[in-house]
């Protein structure tokens, strides 16, 4: 499951006793950065993570550090540690990474035996039907939710787990620079047309029509964003 659609809350910290607490607070600040508690170009106060979770702040600089090595937040000197907003080379980048990761993960799991692979379809046209919900009260973010959970129920169908680390980790900073265009429509007919398409090709076992629209889609949903910043 992605990280923004669970995590430890902070009362349950001192219950968890067989996991690092460095990891259990990175955890904790991960899902703030991923929720939109903690903005892209915010600061990130360390005596007030370690005052709302009552530890001290060792290992919440553990936790920042880990969270420096994933590209999510940036530490600058002697001005403390912030959310990062990858800029529009990263961004550009980081979707040719996912189109090329989403199409692998489309011909993965059209391969999958038959009685798998309908019960994944009839996964993804439930969500399908929630997107379309989702569009119909205008909710962006949860359409947005919604479009993230097609797409990583897809990933994690695969059985790659080498494909779902990079493959989270590449979201995870597209998530960064979304944050400031969750209240906007980017195109969600369009997207829910590409979805129920891919589900399709899916559920008949179409290997290649699926990676091509997995990667298409992906493509022209950079093209949307690119289109609503302009």
């Amino acid at each position: 499951m992605m990280p923004w659609l669970s995590a430890p809350a902070a009362d349950h910290l001192s219950t968890l006793r067989d996991i690092p607490l460095a990891k259990l607070v990175r955890d904790d600040m991960l899902a703030m950065i991923l929720r939109g508690e903690l903005q892209p170009g915010q600061r990130i106060n360390e005596p007030d993570v370690a005052s709302r979770l009552g530890i001290s702040r060792v290992p919440v600089r553990e936790a920042l550090r880990e969270l420096e090595s994933t590209g999510l937040v940036v530490a600058r000197k002697h001005a403390g540690v912030f959310v990062r907003e990858p800029d529009a080379e990263e961004v550009r980048e980081l979707y040719e990474m996912r189109g090329l990761l989403d199409g692998y993960a489309g011909r993965r799991v059209a391969c999958l035996a038959t009685a798998a692979r309908i019960a994944l379809a009839d996964v993804l046209d439930a969500s399908i039907v929630r997107m379309n919900d989702a569009f119909a009260a205008h909710d962006v973010q949860r359409y947005y939710r919604e479009n993230l959970h097609f797409h990583w129920t897809i990933v994690d169908a695969a059985g790659n787990h080498a494909l779902a680390a990079t493959y989270q980790g590449i979201v995870q900073k597209l998530h960064l620079s979304r944050l400031k265009n969750l209240s906007q429509d980017t195109g969600m007919r369009a997207s829910i047309a590409d979805h129920t398409k891919i589900a399709r090709a899916l559920r008949k076992g179409d290997m290649a029509r699926c990676e091509d629209l997995m990667a298409r889609h992906v493509g022209d949903a950079y093209d949307r964003l690119q289109r609503t910043r302009r």
